[in-house]
């Protein structure tokens, strides 16, 4: 199943890019909050801090977003906006699929949380920018607001004894996917039984829905599991075609065959 989430529509946001440098904002006279350094070309201030639960460095977190240019210590071009559109970003960290501003800015906040980030062209997209919306060597400032923390459901049906499915991985796995209604399984819209041949493709690297990412890893070759996948983690807002509507939650059993080279 090939990833069409909330992770397409804002393509501005990935990859990481080297470049220069950005200090530290302290606040001023007009009484706006001072910046706190996480580490050089990187620095936040919370606006509501949130009582939810913790991000750590390698969940799967979803969130508003907002981003300007930040010029002469101000906020000028609004670049993108997830609040605009009215869908929120659904992104796994921990695989490097956004800036290392986010990366290392995310992790600490609360849910509910929301959070300004002074990010540097070292922490986002260096000397090259990403033209024409944002021009090189430029610092951005992101408002982000964390929605909430999506959870997966694994139930492992039968436990396989081969080796283990590591992010990287080449991997083949057979699935069978029901629209999730009313805590059971609705219609059936794929199957890879019917074509008589597994689904390849290379676990953690976005090739497919966060769900399945998520879902099997640390699976060993020969498991058989059911994973219940919440809209964030599968096909989000947009849908997919005529056989998922938006904001579906599905239900994948999926079977690990192989892994390729272990």
């Amino acid at each position: 199943m090939r990833n069409i989430s909330a992770a397409a529509v804002a393509v501005i946001l990935i990859g990481v890019l080297a470049g220069a440098g950005c200090q530290n904002d302290t606040g001023d006279q007009t009484g706006k909050p001072a910046f706190q350094e996480i580490m050089p070309g990187l620095s936040y201030v919370d606006s509501v801090v949130g009582d939810g639960a913790v991000v750590q460095a390698d969940d799967f977190v979803e969130v508003h977003y907002t981003g300007w240019l930040y010029e002469n210590g101000e906020k000028t071009t609004k670049f993108d906006s997830s609040v605009d559109r009215d869908i929120p970003f659904a992104l796994l960290l921990g695989r490097s699929f956004v800036i290392q501003g986010w990366e290392k800015g995310i992790p600490g906040m609360h849910v509910g949380g929301k959070r300004t980030l002074l990010i540097g062209p070292e922490m986002a997209y260096g000397e090259q920018g990403r033209p024409p919306v944002i021009p090189p060597s430029a610092t951005l400032v992101f408002d982000i607001e964390v929605l909430s923390l999506p959870m997966l459901d694994v139930e492992i049906l039968q436990e396989g004894d081969g080796p283990v499915a590591e992010p990287g991985d080449q991997i083949s796995v057979h699935y069978s996917g029901w629209i999730w209604e009313d805590g059971q399984k609705g219609a059936l819209f794929d199957t890879s039984l019917s074509r008589g041949e597994p689904y390849r493709f290379r676990l953690g690297a976005g090739m497919v829905i966060p769900g399945w990412d998520v879902g099997l890893e640390g699976m060993k070759v020969g498991t058989r599991a059911q994973l219940i996948i919440p809209p964030a983690m599968g096909y989000g807002a947009q849908g997919y075609g005529q056989s998922i509507p938006p904001y579906a939650t599905l239900v994948f059993e999926v079977e690990l065959v192989s892994i390729e080279n272990k």
